[in-house]
Order: C-alpha cells, then sequence, then structure tokens
C-alpha cells in the first residue's frame, strides 16, 4: 500500500470534519506523530493502527487498499466464470460472475437449470437476501406453501431464511441472474 494514498485520505477526513492532527490522532487512539508521519508518507502503520484508522474514517479495512487494485483486475472474462456444481441438484449449473480480486459485498451468480429439472429435491434456504431475475425461459418459483410462475424478464426477490427452490417446465434450459447479499468485509 503507498502511504502517500493513506496520508491523503487522512488529510481528506481531517479537512472536511475540521480536525487537527491532534484531534484525528485523539480519534482514532494513535499518536500524533505517527498522524503526521503517515500524512507526509513516511510512516508504516501496523495492521492495528490500519484497523483505528479504518474505524474512525468510517470505511473498511479493505478500502485502504482499494487504490492499489488495477481496474483491469476488476474484470471477469467468460473464459475465467467460476462453474459451481450442487451434488444435490443434478440439472442446475452455477457460474460465478462477481469479478474479483478483494471480496465483495454482492455476489453475482447465474444459473442454468436443463429443461424438467427442479433446484433441489428438498427446499434451499440462505441467509443473505438474494434478487433473482428470469434471463431466459419460464420458471415457477416455489415457497413452502405457495408457486409462481415467472417469465423472461421477470425479477423476484428473495427475503432470507425464505424456503424456496425453481423448476424449469420448460423445453429449453431456464437461466437465472441472481444477486446476493454478502456480510461486509
Amino acid at each position: 500500500m503507498k502511504e502517500n494514498r493513506l496520508g491523503k485520505l487522512i488529510r481528506q477526513y481531517r479537512r472536511e470534519k475540521q480536525l487537527s492532527i491532534k484531534d484525528f490522532s485523539a480519534l482514532c487512539g494513535i499518536s500524533t506523530a505517527l498522524v503526521s508521519q503517515l500524512e507526509r508518507g513516511i510512516g508504516n502503520p501496523s495492521l492495528s493502527v490500519l484497523r483505528a484508522i479504518a474505524a474512525t474514517l468510517g470505511v473498511s479495512l479493505s478500502s485502504l487498499f482499494v487504490g492499489e487494485i488495477s481496474n483491469e483486475s476488476l474484470i471477469r472474462r467468460r473464459a475465467d466464470q467460476e462453474r459451481i456444481r450442487n451434488p444435490n441438484e443434478k440439472g442446475a449449473l452455477y457460474y460465478g460472475l462477481t469479478p474479483g480480486p478483494l471480496k465483495s459485498n454482492v455476489e453475482l451468480l447465474l444459473m442454468s437449470l436443463a429443461p424438467d429439472a427442479e433446484t433441489n429435491p428438498g427446499f434451499s434456504q440462505h441467509f443473505e437476501e438474494e434478487i433473482a431475475y428470469v434471463a431466459q425461459g419460464e420458471t415457477v418459483i416455489l415457497f413452502e406453501d405457495e408457486e409462481f410462475v415467472l417469465s423472461e424478464g421477470d425479477t423476484v426477490r428473495i427475503l432470507p431464511s425464505r424456503k424456496h427452490k425453481f423448476r424449469n417446465p420448460g423445453v429449453i434450459p431456464l437461466k437465472v441472474l441472481f444477486i446476493k447479499s454478502k456480510a461486509a468485509y
């Protein structure tokens, strides 16, 4: 990590909040000398110092490193998409679409479900929220005691812990795009 990026973030935050170096160091619990060194790009912060700074700035620790990540590394090419098979879901294949290199607070998956197949013999239950968009075909989404037909272009929001599964009654593969929330890192 380039210390001058961190120093610029600290200086910008201090100016916006009209804080002196002494005020900022008190908020972080680090010395004024270290804050001054970091702003000038000559300090070498420990992990605990970086955590304290991130907490004070109100950002994730990983966001302090974002400037070091190339834009190219934020692209995931089709050939590099992770193929995910669930042994309990014989007709379903998932593709991991979320680009790296940092963990994200959202996950993007594309499901391909064979004709006349279901995602699960039972019901799926996730502890994160997800939104499903029907990109190709028609599907039936089954909740425990209800079912709904969704056509191409339809979207469904699946709340955390809501038991569900998808069925493909059609003659072509079903394509569903999932956007899942994840815990912030």
